[in-house]
């Protein structure tokens, strides 16, 4: 088969004959792409598609953005090795000459990087090693609703039990948390009052000899929940975080590894509660859209023995270019700001659609890293907050989505929550497009479920 010349149908027939039962994304977006720029993606059957997945966050800059480009073939075109180990080259440095500069001054004044193997589950792993060997502790503090990986380590580390079942389980010493959720309080009680009995339950389980939980080696949250369904940790709530674990001497671990360069409308999204955190794992934006994950510490906590931690792919000399150009756009184009103000348009469209549907229960988040939550209004439920997700709904509005040429992804409980995640690049008049889209997508979705009593 030539591929170039081939239609959707026949790649996704030859991609289910041989690709593994564990294929998600083609499932429920039934196209093979042939092309991609900025903020859209077309098809091998020519149709042109919005792309809000977006790499699942990873193209802060959109696709094949020309000053990553530029950069990759200067790596290329000069004949620089692609792959070092750990071994430096002047491209290495750079790109941590640039990633320094976009931390906050307090914490690279004392950081130290790690990097790792290329995907950012792995760099869950190396910080929970990394804190297990400074401490000497074993138990980790995680969250309900959290998400971190698929790797072993990161897998014990989420709130959701589905992706654990199959395996049977994994090994214990996690010990998860509540994560204020205003929607779906965990107490019961959203706001103020449930960020602080949040806070407060956190505390009690340190301080109380009897809680069963051991001396941890360490605190891991996202400050926005991503595939947990665009939940913002509210700011006083990461502040009392950070207090507790500075009190008890608990390593903190904010996983910023869809959060980070710019996508909440600060650089890192712990800018916006002001703490400085013990360790960051970032990958997704800063390898410029090519694998690549490290982890940034505090230098107190650099207990590691020379080849402690390894990993073939840590030298990945294309993805520190293209890691390098992303960052310094970032920064110089002051994407972060521009993340906030093109977020507040976008969510303002969306809360729009919520005034119009009851079936929208709920729209969060912050800077461009935004979800709409489906419900049913009608449905029994003894759950947290005042309606069943309805995850059915949201898959009906995901399909009209894609079938307009919108590109949205669905997360949170019951995948009932809408996500969206387009460059940081994105314009107004795109964004104005997207929520017209989405806008007609949940009319025809709920106007059909209203005609047949089931979703199309």
């Amino acid at each position: 088969m030539t591929y170039e010349n081939a239609g959707n149908g026949a790649i996704l027939s030859q991609q289910t004959d041989r690709e593994s039962n564990a294929r998600t994304y083609p499932r429920h977006l039934p196209f093979a792409i042939r092309e991609a720029r900025g903020f859209t993606v077309v098809d091998m059957d020519g149709d042109e598609y919005y792309d809000c997945l977006a790499g699942a966050g990873t193209l802060a800059l959109g696709h094949n953005h020309p000053r990553v480009v530029d950069a990759m073939e200067r790596v290329l075109d000069a004949g620089r090795p692609l792959h070092t180990l750990d071994i430096s080259t002047p491209a290495k440095e750079r790109f941590v000459d640039s990633l320094f500069e976009s931390l906050p001054d307090e914490f690279a004044s004392r950081a130290k990087v790690q990097f790792c193997s290329p995907a950012g589950t792995d760099a869950v792993e190396a910080a929970l090693k990394l804190v297990r060997t400074a401490t000497g502790n074993r138990s980790i503090l995680g969250f309900g609703g959290a998400y971190h990986g698929m790797t072993s380590g990161a897998l014990s580390l989420m709130g959701d039990t589905e992706a654990k079942e199959p395996i049977g389980g994994l090994p214990g010493h996690v010990h998860h948390l509540p994560y204020p959720y205003d929607y779906r309080p965990p107490f019961g009680v959203g706001g103020e009052e449930g960020h602080r009995l949040a806070g407060e339950y956190a505390e009690n389980l340190l301080a109380d000899p009897g809680s069963g939980v051991t001396e941890p080696a360490g605190m891991i949250l996202e400050p926005v929940q991503g595939e947990g369904g665009a939940i913002p940790a509210p700011n006083e709530w990461l502040r009392e975080m950070r207090e507790i674990t500075r009190e008890h001497d608990v390593p903190l671990i904010l996983d910023e590894i869809q959060t980070g360069l710019g996508r909440t409308g600060e650089t890192y999204a712990f800018e916006h509660a002001g703490i400085t955190p013990d360790v960051v794992t970032l990958s997704k934006a800063v390898g410029g859209g090519l694998p690549l994950a490290v982890v940034v510490y505090d230098e107190s906590l650099d207990a590691w023995e020379p080849g402690a931690h390894a990993g073939t792919f840590r030298g990945n000399q294309l993805a520190m270019a293209a890691g390098e150009a992303t960052i310094d756009y970032v920064l110089e184009h002051d994407l972060a700001d521009r993340a906030a103000e093109a977020g507040e348009r976008l969510r303002e469209s969306l809360d729009a659609t919520a005034e119009k549907f009851d079936a929208v229960g709920d729209v969060r988040g912050r800077g461009l890293m935004l979800g709409v939550e489906f419900v049913d209004p009608d449905g029994d439920w003894r759950g947290p907050g005042p309606h069943p997700p309805d995850g059915d709904l949201a898959s009906a509005v995901r399909a009209a989505c894609f079938d307009r040429g919108l590109v949205v992804e669905l997360g949170g409980r019951e995948s009932a929550t809408a996500r969206f995640l387009p460059p940081l690049t994105v314009s107004d008049d795109e964004l104005d497009d997207v929520a017209s889209i989405f806008d007609e997508a949940v009319a025809a979705a709920v106007e059909e479920e209203a005609k047949t009593g089931v979703t199309a």
